[in-house]
């Protein structure tokens, strides 16, 4: 099955909590605080992968997770960092994140990072200074990143094949690799890109038959709306053409459709290289219609052939080859629309509102501290809370009305405000 769009959600891993431990030992006059950091959690990456041609595997799988980080132990030993997980994605996959284009995978190999582990929680002995020689405080780990990804592929071939339904794409595709898409005598055989390698004369290259294009395509008719993309990646182009014409039209009229949705569709498709291919000339009546064609189109890039016969094909892939060595791999500028520059506004380190009756402090800085904070441990508890004081969050609550009793909401945690 073909699929070339997908949705995911992304949960790197948790960071280790951090340890609380004292050296003991006989004979040894100064003990103190040993307890080690907690590991990093796991990041999660997507590389290109030159043997995936669909995104079907994360079809069935729309939730990853990497590893936490392992939590720290005695002795100053640092916890273990979680395992990165690496998801391998078709080559031409376009990666966005959060609703913007994040990354373009093309190369094989390639491997970006999406979402960061969250770093480890500090054991007591990092907060062990010359006054404050015995601590009992420990970090939790951070939480990880997370993230929506959208995941659109978009065929990297250097070959693609255009043409109304049933023009012969399919057949020709059979006869010069050892592609078996579908072939049949009605409309639509194709429903999904097929990819194949041509072997001429020692030259290899990539071609793919696109699905049917008809008119409106362009707006969402037909299959043409959701396959057009796949040829934005193409070098060469070949529009094939049904001599006998489609759907009661001249092939001339065919011809005409298929280059006005490519252009209403995008400006750089019209800029490729061409070349326009008479298909099923083994047909009677072929020939008058051949003529009547030429005598609207004059162009030296011009085949017949019968894909179903071979007539006409070697020299078709001669010429093929012959363009693929001139032409250039696609522009990115023209693929992609580039993100525009973020612009970064200072904003205070918290905000708070009220909601219901409750008081919601939010900010990356105060909600990262409370999920870091070991509440269960005393030091830890004061420790929070001082450096909330000199936040100046408590302030901040009494002026917006907040009471002893109140409840304070940070993050998934309620407390109660008192002075």
């Amino acid at each position: 099955m073909f699929i070339d769009k997908v949705s995911v959600s992304l949960t790197a891993g948790r960071g280790g909590d951090g340890c609380i431990s004292f050296r003991r030992e006989k004979y040894v006059p100064y003990g103190g605080p040993d307890g080690g950091n907690g590991g990093k959690g796991g990041d999660i990456y997507f590389e290109g992968d030159p043997h995936k041609a669909t995104l079907l595997d994360l079809s069935y799988r729309p939730k990853f997770k990497s590893e936490d980080g392992h939590k720290g132990l005695s002795s100053g030993k640092f916890g273990r960092y979680g395992e990165d997980l690496i998801i391998k994605i078709p080559l031409g996959t376009l990666v966005f994140k959060n609703g913007e284009c994040f990354a373009d995978l093309k190369t094989a190999g390639e491997r970006i990072l999406i979402v960061k582990g969250g770093r480890g929680g500090r054991g007591n002995a990092s907060f062990k200074t010359g006054k404050y020689t015995a601590p009992r405080i420990a970090e939790k780990g951070a939480p990880g990143e997370t993230a929506e990804v959208n995941l659109e592929l978009r065929l990297i071939a250097d070959l693609g094949f255009l043409g109304l339904p049933n023009a012969g794409k399919s057949t020709l595709l059979s006869q010069i690799s050892a592609a078996k898409p579908k072939i049949a005598d009605y409309p639509f055989t194709t429903l999904s890109p097929n990819l194949g390698v041509v072997n001429y004369k020692g030259k290899h290259f990539v071609a793919a038959d696109i699905p049917g294009i008809i008119e409106g395509a362009h707006k969402g008719r037909g299959l043409g709306f959701e396959f057009l993309r796949h040829i934005r990646r193409t070098k060469v182009l070949i529009h094939i053409i049904d001599v006998n014409g489609f759907d009661g039209n001249d092939p001339y009229k065919n011809y005409k459709i298929i280059n006005d949705e490519l252009k209403k569709y995008s400006k750089y498709l019209a800029k490729k290289h061409i070349i326009t291919v008479l298909n099923k000339i083994d047909l009677p009546d072929s020939q008058k219609h051949i003529k009547k064609f030429k005598k609207h189109l004059k162009t030296k890039k011009l085949f017949e052939i019968s894909a179903a016969t071979r007539v006409g094909v070697d020299k078709l892939l001669k010429e093929i080859v012959k363009m693929l060595e001139k032409s250039i791999a696609f522009n990115p500028e023209e693929e992609i629309k580039t993100v525009p520059v973020k612009k970064y506004v200072y904003e205070p380190e918290f905000k708070v509102s009220v909601e219901d009756g409750v008081f919601v402090a939010v900010g990356a800085k105060i909600e990262t501290l409370t999920e870091m904070t070991k509440f269960s441990e005393d030091e830890a508890l004061r420790r929070y809370q001082n450096i909330l004081k000199k936040m100046g969050l408590e302030i901040e609550l009494e002026k917006m009305g907040a009471k002893p009793g109140d409840t304070v909401r940070i993050g998934g945690f309620e407390f109660t405000f008192e002075k």
